[in-house]
């Protein structure tokens, strides 16, 4: 079959660049889709990415579909015709129907009866009539939060639509989409190359814009340039460029032709924490900071210009000039936040609006002191300086930096703490009580820090689902998800032993208190009733929230650990994080045991019966009514192993317990084999009964092996 290559391009408006790669990726899943969908066959695919495109290049694609075989089957024989042998109307018109002749049909015998049958050939249809609708489908999936429109036209996109190519092979495909009629001619630089660039073939694409429209299209490619250019740039200079994924990628998205420029600002500004140098430099201008050959902040920058521009010490004087007053401002912030102590601004969070529900920071800042007096003796934190931190812990909020660069909150505090003459146990609490940020990021080191992350975090988690207001779908307003990660590799990465349940107990205590003192000082809208929220309802929903976050945790960890395993931990509902991680692990390294699958059945098949008997069990095994042997192995063994299990329980050591355990598999095998459960004497049927219940509950000390597979 003829193939041919694909290329289509959509020609815009600059693009969000911090969504660019996001709507690239998403492009080309669409249109990849919709061929798989139409049945037509393809090559190798490249995607490309500017500020001004989404192209696809698709090498080899069908020209048309497949023919597809067709086979229906029609009415019954005897419904076809009349006993003379004449069609009746059923029989034509399911030839009709089928758009052959009558005598065109076979027939088809099956147990019913026999029946009217075709058998066809439906051609494929060519591709370049299925191409604008696969366009368009993967035009209107992309993850688009909000589409706009321009112009007098009814079309509807991320940014405003100019031109869009649509080539198969040599020939273009027509259509009107967005309300712009497809064509060969892409669009280069927008100063450097303005005019219109004509393709022939699709496979010239990113070659003709390189050389004729200055674009580099190749997302990825043009990364790596700037990632190089800028690595060199910074080494002309004894420097290290500091170069993040994330800055690295958005300033990719910004430009089409990449030009970096060395810039300085003034040494005075060398005067302010690093961190707030760094904020302005990536976050507010999308430079790349320089350190020098020690390691510190030089007063070197590197931007990427769009543009190779015939007076580059005029692109560097402007950015130069750019930079400038933002750090004098810095500057000023940081001297006025100086004259007042962190502790001299706290009476002010009063006024600072945390939850319109859980009330101002003050509020929650005494939420975190007293959960903080509770963490710091399990995390070896002394509760003094864990007190201490969680008073002035937010406010830096009100100081005039935080305000300029919010990302900064905590950061600042730390350096506020320490111009304060607090400890350093203090003012590094106040650095890390945010930590971890997002995924990947480091957690706190210290021990008042990690007193103060965790009661932070859990405050807000507790208070959140306090108020009803707990994530929904993929609402996540309060990031509950972000924060519950970041609990949740605290206490694992750092080992902490913690009583879940009790802990939110006392946070909701805390924040039902402060809920209940706003609900006295403002009228209760009579539209928007509260509904009834308990104690024990927030427990339960804070713990499965936690512990399902947990699951995720665990599934893409690449361990082997699976649902199954998990929920056979999870219902018996573990009150520690690391309890239940000893448990999980255990049961994981139990399962490559030779009896696991054995034991696991058993467990099932106990259950089962369990569930089903009447509930009449014996208080105890009575070796009286014991008749079998194996019935009376299966005690005397039980009897034996169950004081080393329980043991080992004790001491959390759950690897060992299930192996000592998994001594049982004979006598439990034996058992199954020659006893039968339901005996007729109920005495006897309840003793048997028991000594099952007791053998599962043996297992459920460390978890539900009724739950695995087997």
């Amino acid at each position: 079959m003829k193939a041919e290559d694909l290329l289509v391009e959509i020609g815009t408006e600059e693009l969000p660049p911090k969504s660019l790669r996001a709507l690239s990726d998403a492009f080309t899943a669409g249109i990849l889709t919709g061929l798989q969908h139409a049945g037509l066959r393809h090559g190798i695919t490249r995607s490309f990415a500017t500020p001004r495109r989404l192209a696809v290049l698709i090498r080899k694609v069908a020209s048309s579909q497949p023919d597809q075989t067709v086979q229906r089957k029609g009415p019954p024989v005897s419904a076809a015709f009349t006993a003379d042998g004449v069609p009746t109307r059923a029989a034509t018109a399911f030839a009709e129907s089928c758009g052959v002749d009558l005598a065109e049909l076979s027939r088809i015998t099956e147990p019913k009866g026999e029946f009217l049958y075709y058998t066809g050939v439906k051609p494929g249809a060519p591709t370049d009539t299925l191409l604008a609708g696969i366009v368009q489908d993967a035009l209107a999936k992309l993850p688009i939060a909000k589409r706009m429109r321009w112009g007098s036209g009814t079309a509807e996109f991320v940014r405003p639509v100019h031109w869009i190519v649509l080539l198969f092979g040599r020939a273009v495909v027509p259509a009107r989409i967005l309300d712009v009629d497809t064509g060969r001619h892409t669009r280069g630089h927008r100063f450097m190359a303005p005019a219109e660039i004509a393709l022939t073939v699709p496979s010239s694409y990113a070659t003709r814009l390189l050389k004729k429209g200055f674009v580099m299209a190749d997302f990825g490619a043009r990364r790596e340039q700037i990632r190089h250019e800028v690595m060199a740039l910074a080494q002309t200079e004894a420097g290290h460029a500091m170069i993040s994924d994330a800055l690295l990628d958005e300033v990719t998205a910004l430009v089409e032709w990449p030009v970096p420029v060395l810039g300085r600002f003034e040494a005075r500004f060398l005067s302010l924490p690093p961190e707030v140098l760094i904020a302005t430099l990536q976050d507010h201008q999308r430079y790349f900071p320089i350190k020098d050959g020690s390691g510190q902040l030089s007063r070197l920058f590197i931007t990427v210009a769009n543009i190779a521009s015939l007076n580059p010490d005029e692109v560097r004087a402007g950015n130069e000039r750019v930079v400038r007053p933002r750090l004098a401002d810095a500057v000023f912030f940081w001297n006025q936040d100086c004259k007042s102590s962190l502790l001299a601004r706290r009476d002010q969070l009063k006024t600072v609006t945390f939850q319109a529900q859980l009330g101002s920071y003050f509020a929650k800042s005494e939420r975190i002191k007293a959960l903080a007096l509770t963490l710091a003796p399990a995390l070896g934190a002394d509760r003094e300086q864990a007190a201490r931190a969680a008073t002035i812990a937010k406010c830096d909020l009100l100081t005039g930096l935080v305000g300029e660069f919010p990302e900064l909150q905590g950061t600042m505090g730390g350096y506020y703490a320490r111009h304060d003459h607090e400890s350093e146990a203090v003012a590094n609490a106040l650095s890390e009580q945010y930590l971890p940020r997002f995924a990947g990021d480091a957690l706190p080191t210290s021990a008042t820090g990690l007193t103060l992350a965790l009661a932070d975090k859990l405050d807000t988690i507790v208070g959140i689902f306090a108020i009803g207001q707990k994530p929904s779908g993929t609402k996540d307003p309060y990031a509950l998800r972000r924060l519950s990660l970041g609990v949740l590799r605290i206490l694992l990465d750092k080992k902490v032993e913690l009583d879940i349940p009790a802990l939110v107990r006392q946070a909701f205590k805390a924040c039902q208190q402060d809920i209940s003192t706003l609900q006295t000082q403002r009228p209760v809208d009579p539209k928007k009733p509260m509904t009834p929220i308990t104690e024990e309802s927030v427990v339960v929903e804070v713990y499965d929230y936690l512990f399902e976050r947990l699951r995720s945790v665990y599934l893409e960890s690449g361990t082997g650990i699976h649902s199954d395993l998990f929920d056979a931990v999870l219902v018996l509902r573990p009150a520690s994080v690391l309890d239940f991680d000893s448990r999980l692990r255990a049961l994981n390294q139990f399962l490559t045991r030779p009896e696991a699958g054995a034991l696991a059945s058993a467990n099932k098949r106990i259950a089962n019966i369990l569930k089903k008997s009447d509930g009449s069990l014996a208080n105890g095994v009575r070796d009286d009514l014991l008749e079998n042997h194996e019935e009376r192995v299966l005690a005397r063994e039980l009897a034996s192993v169950a004081p080393r299990v329980e043991a080992k329980v004790r001491e959390r050591n759950y690897a060992e317990a299930l192996t000592i355990a998994s001594e049982l598999r004979p006598a439990v095998d034996a058992f199954f084999e020659q006893v039968m459960v339901m005996a007729e004497n109920p005495a006897v049927r309840a003793n048997r009964l028991c000594l099952l219940a007791t053998l599962r509950q043996l297992f459920l000390a460390v978890a539900d092996l009724s739950r695995l597979p087997g």
